[in-house]
């Protein structure tokens, strides 16, 4: 079982603790059913599709709870909260790697990582995949040096063909919360989910 699955059968047994059992074994068979949709992600060689994986099981843990009647401002917490519970450090040098790749972004080291990630981000190997554009052009990018534009979003591929696209923008909302805990602060205009052409990423280091 992946780790990730572990804060969603937590949460979802504190919400739901007289058929957390029952729930969770529909999301199983939910996720199940998806497989076919998301397994490229673990062999594409960009490292955005990693995500279609833990994306594949919100979609089916939302799907599940959708089916129970379950209200969507209710979903959007619950996804939330899973999401808040499976990023935040459990200790200090967790923390501290969380904050590592802003500081390396100015230093040597941190711009080969980019040069090196920069075409396999932006290569589209599976039609349902990413497709990513990395900026390092500080006029660009408030003078930080780094961000990056999707093109293309897997993620809202996924929902869409499920007929689940109004819940894509509930996941946009998490970037807020991994941003803050890298110790920035995620600036854009849009996403793919809520219209936009593109998601456009765009950090401020926290002067706090």
């Amino acid at each position: 079982m992946p780790t990730y699955q572990k804060f969603f059968h937590r949460v979802l047994q504190k919400h739901f603790p007289q058929k957390s059992t029952s729930l969770q074994a529909q999301i199983d068979l939910e996720f199940a059913a998806l497989q076919q949709d998301i397994r490229f992600g673990v062999t594409s060689s960009n490292p955005m599709d990693r995500r279609m994986d833990i994306a594949g099981y919100f979609l089916a843990t939302i799907k599940a709870l959708d089916k129970e009647g379950i209200a969507y401002e209710t979903i959007r917490n619950i996804v939330l909260e899973i999401a808040h519970e499976y990023v935040k450090p459990r200790s200090r040098f967790h923390l501290f790697l969380k904050q590592l790749p802003p500081k390396l972004i100015s230093t040597h080291f941190g711009k080969m990582l980019i040069n090196f990630f920069k075409t396999r981000f932006y290569e589209n190997t599976h039609a349902e995949g990413f497709k990513v554009k990395i900026i390092t052009d500080k006029t660009e990018t408030f003078g930080f040096g780094y961000g990056f534009d999707i093109v293309e979003c897997g993620i809202c591929k996924l929902f869409k063909k499920h007929d689940y696209q109004k819940f894509a923008s509930v996941l946009c909302e998490v970037d807020y919360i991994t941003s803050g805990l890298a110790g920035l602060t995620l600036i854009r205009t849009g996403t793919i989910a809520n219209g936009a052409k593109i998601c456009d990423f765009r950090f401020q280091k926290n002067t706090d």
